[in-house]
C-alpha cells in the first residue's frame, strides 16, 4: 500500500486531459443563439403589429360597406335601432318578461288546473276532478279493464 496522497500529482485540481476527447470551442457560440433570439423577438413584434393593422383595416372596410338600417326602424325609436328584430328571446334587454317569472306563472297555472273541478262536457257526462281525488278513486276501484276485441273468424 502506498503512503502517498492522491492529490500529489502535478495536475491536481485541473480537469483530466485525454488525447481522444476534446471540447471544440467553435461548436457552440453564444452570439449565434442571442442573434437568433433577437430576430425571433423582432418577428413576433412585427407580426403582432401587422395583425393589429389588418384587424383595424378589415373592421373599417366592414363598417363602410355595411348597409344602414331601414328607415322604419329609425322611426320606431332609439331602442328599436339598437335592439334585434322581433321575436326576441326571453331574458334579453327589451323583452317584456323575465323567464323565471314566466316559469313560476306557468307552474302556478298548472297546479290550479290540477285542483279545479267542473264539467268539460255536461251532455256527454265528461267532468274534470282534482288529481288527488282521481288518484283516490283509482286506488279504491282500480283502473277499468280494457275490453278485448271480438275474435276474428278464420277463413278456410
Amino acid at each position: 500500500m502506498s503512503t502517498e496522497s492522491h492529490n500529489s500529482t502535478p495536475n491536481a485540481g485541473a480537469p483530466p486531459e485525454n488525447d481522444t476527447v476534446a471540447f471544440e470551442s467553435s461548436d457552440v457560440k453564444a452570439r449565434t443563439i442571442y442573434t437568433y433570439l433577437a430576430v425571433l423577438g423582432a418577428a413576433v413584434i412585427l407580426s403582432y403589429i401587422a395583425s393589429v393593422f389588418i384587424l383595424r383595416l378589415t373592421t373599417r372596410i366592414a363598417a363602410e360597406s355595411d348597409t344602414p338600417p331601414p328607415p322604419v326602424r329609425e322611426e320606431m325609436g332609439k331602442d328599436y335601432v339598437t335592439m334585434p328584430p322581433e321575436p326576441r328571446l326571453q331574458g334579453v334587454p327589451g323583452h317584456g318578461t323575465d323567464p323565471q317569472y314566466d316559469l313560476r306563472e306557468k307552474m302556478q297555472e298548472d297546479s290550479e288546473a290540477d285542483e279545479k273541478a267542473g264539467w268539460i262536457d255536461q251532455n256527454s257526462g265528461v267532468a274534470q276532478i282534482p288529481v288527488e281525488d282521481a288518484m283516490k278513486i283509482i286506488a279504491e276501484k282500480g283502473l277499468p279493464a280494457a275490453s278485448t276485441p271480438p275474435a276474428e273468424k278464420k277463413k278456410k
